[in-house]
């Protein structure tokens, strides 16, 4: 007995059948997928750190550069030190995770994107394919930020406020520096997320343009509460610094909120319409 159905119908078929097959996965299977998508980005992470260690002595070079820059520009010897006998190890090895976190970061968005995918619609997939993968771009974006145009200032700010007569000069640990270049970068990296965060808030109706634009006041209170706290320095040009790129953020997330909004509705006129049509 053959199958009189026509092929367009047939796949048309197919897709739905596969498109609503993550609704239908059981509650244990969820969990089975889960710890599939869990052990995945573990192995990312692993390989990722591997090769981060690997090339760590070298990233150390590049992160010491704007230190040693500010350090002969105040004229003092521009080397590092570590205190501690295995500090240079401890450097090199959590240097080396940092870095395989970034490196397996687009793997591990996937493995996410795997997951969630089946319990989206056709439409959501392609939108938050675009924003997951996005935020590898802005995360970038926020440490190249950090690295060439704040941390410059930073440097030359602590190592020029003060030298009492030139009777003290410093004794920096490349241990401490280090932590402090972690904050900020990593600071700015989380920073510039903003809009995805405002996308994601929208997408679930949590926020309207409307919203976001009627407290704008209250947003850049925030901003600058935030830039107080994580701002190194008490001056207020590197506060400023850092709240610039924020207060340009959160516009990018009002654009981002309104076009979110503008898809939403166009979706709802076309269903209407198709319901109209129907009855």
């Amino acid at each position: 007995m053959t199958n009189s159905s026509p092929p367009e119908q047939t796949d048309h078929s197919l897709t739905a059948r596969l498109e609503e097959a993550g609704s239908q996965m059981t509650f244990f299977e969820h969990l089975t997928e889960l710890r599939k998508r869990i052990i995945n980005s573990l192995y990312a992470i692993g390989i990722g750190a591997f090769i981060g260690v690997y090339f760590a002595p070298r990233v150390i070079h590049f992160i010491n550069e704007p230190m040693q820059q500010a350090l002969t520009a105040a004229g003092y010897s521009n080397k590092l030190y570590y205190n501690h006998p295995a500090g240079a190890v401890n450097l090199v090895i959590t240097l080396g995770v940092y870095l395989g976190l970034v490196l397996a970061s687009p793997v591990v968005l996937y493995q996410i994107w795997l997951f969630v995918a089946p319990a989206l619609y056709k439409h959501e997939r392609s939108a938050v394919t675009g924003f997951l993968f996005s935020t590898v771009f802005l995360f970038l974006a926020g440490i190249a930020f950090g690295y060439f145009i704040t941390l410059p200032y930073i440097l030359k700010f602590l190592v020029s406020f003060q030298n009492f007569g030139g009777t003290v000069a410093p004794l920096l640990s490349i241990n401490e520096y280090f932590d402090l270049i972690l904050m900020i970068l990593l600071g700015l990296g989380l920073v510039f997320e903003l809009p995805i965060l405002i996308f994601f808030l929208t997408l679930f109706g949590i926020v309207t343009p409307k919203f976001l634009w009627s407290n704008l006041r209250y947003a850049i209170l925030i901003i600058a509460v935030v830039a107080a706290i994580i701002t190194p320095t008490p001056d207020a040009t590197t506060m400023l610094i850092f709240m610039a790129p924020m207060v340009g953020l959160y516009f990018v997330g009002i654009l981002v909120s309104a076009i979110v909004v503008r898809n939403k509705n166009k979706r709802l006129a076309v269903e209407d319409a198709r319901a109209g049509t129907a009855t």
